[in-house]
């Protein structure tokens, strides 16, 4: 029934707009309650667009947690022309597109504009995923903040997650905990508050803001800032079909205010919106809402250093195996080639 009610929500709106706009979109938005969701893709789809297209382009917004649907449906629904535009993390989909754990890697980028880069690097690889599995073509890549590790428990350094089960925020973060000596659990984002309080998991990663939005500060007691999930992407792609029957024109403004409208102002906000969320989970430097308590845990030189070399030695040619030869070639000739990380190939 939720589903219903929302997609017809959409349905209605599209349909009243038809009469005046050129191009109607039907769109599903990452997570409702995040600030990815209220800073950028609300304001730019709702108002942005529509008004640097002149009307032409209308637009309809919801999000895939107030449609009820999960976010490993996202993409799956959106190929099938369910809607026209889906935004998600990418590493929720990568169940149908193992390949697709490659455009975010742990540790490889400590800060936003590494990880920039990163993302930049992978795009072309992105492109073909998105195209071959999922019938879209993929408009832009924006981040979350680095994710971070929330813990219920007493931790001092990564030595400390040995043994603890903690929810991964993606496959290949799972893979990392477990070669660290940690149980990767996978759980929905929205289910992580219940979890850490009843002890079904010790701990879990997510970024710090959303964190903080979500309350994991009322069942966490230690934040370790060690960017163990990557920076878990948000990617927005429209179904293929759609955009093959867009203008020339639309297509054209569709990509350039993606670009400077979504993407760009997210990326710009990222690494202050670290600090900031870091600030105002422990109640250390300046924060714009209210200060919590969390006890911040030191990340050692000597902590990123081992996770690093466990990501290279271990996580990667694991995934480059999972994932196809191919595909480790082409990660090693974009993203290591830009991040100077290499693969060791089979």
């Amino acid at each position: 029934m939720k589903i219903g009610t929302g997609l017809l929500a959409l349905s209605l709106t599209v349909a009243s707009a038809a009469a005046v706009a050129d191009d109607e979109l039907a769109i599903v938005g990452s997570w409702s309650g995040l600030p990815l969701h209220k800073q950028y893709e609300a304001p730019f789809w709702n108002d942005k667009l529509p008004e640097a297209s002149g009307g032409r382009i209308s637009t309809s917004l919801t999000t895939h947690d107030q449609m009820g649907i999960k976010g490993s449906d996202v993409f799956r629904m959106l190929g099938d022309g369910v809607f026209d535009v889906g935004m998600t993390v990418a590493d929720y989909a990568v169940s149908d597109a193992p390949a697709l754990e490659g455009l975010d890697v742990p540790l490889i980028a400590t800060d936003a504009a590494s990880a920039m880069k990163m993302v930049q690097a992978a795009r072309p690889l992105v492109d073909d995923i998105y195209k071959d599995v999922f019938n879209a073509k993929v408009l832009g890549i924006a981040p979350y903040p680095p994710q971070v590790v929330f813990c219920n428990a007493e931790i001092n350094g990564l030595a400390d997650l040995e043994g603890k089960k903690i929810r991964a925020s993606g496959r290949m973060t799972a893979k990392l905990l477990e070669a660290l000596g940690a149980e990767g659990v996978t759980i929905g984002f929205g289910e992580v508050p219940g979890a850490l309080q009843r002890g079904v998991v010790d701990c879990a990663v997510t970024g710090a803001g959303s964190g903080y939005s979500a309350g994991w500060w009322e069942v966490s007691t230690h934040l370790m800032p060690i960017p163990l999930g990557g920076w878990d992407p948000v990617v927005t792609a429209i179904n293929l079909d759609k955009w093959n029957a867009m203008s020339a024109d639309d297509q054209a403004l569709l990509e350039k205010e993606v670009a400077s409208g979504l993407e760009q102002p997210a990326w710009e906000t990222a690494q202050n919106a670290l600090a900031t969320d870091i600030a105002c989970l422990t109640g250390e430097g300046d924060c714009p809402g209210e200060k919590r308590s969390m006890k911040l845990v030191t990340v050692s030189d000597a902590d990123i250093a081992k996770a690093r070399e466990i990501l290279i030695s271990k996580v990667l040619p694991d995934w480059s195996e999972r994932a196809g030869k191919d595909w480790g070639e082409r990660w090693n000739g974009t993203v290591g080639k830009a991040t100077g990380v290499a693969i060791k190939l089979q």
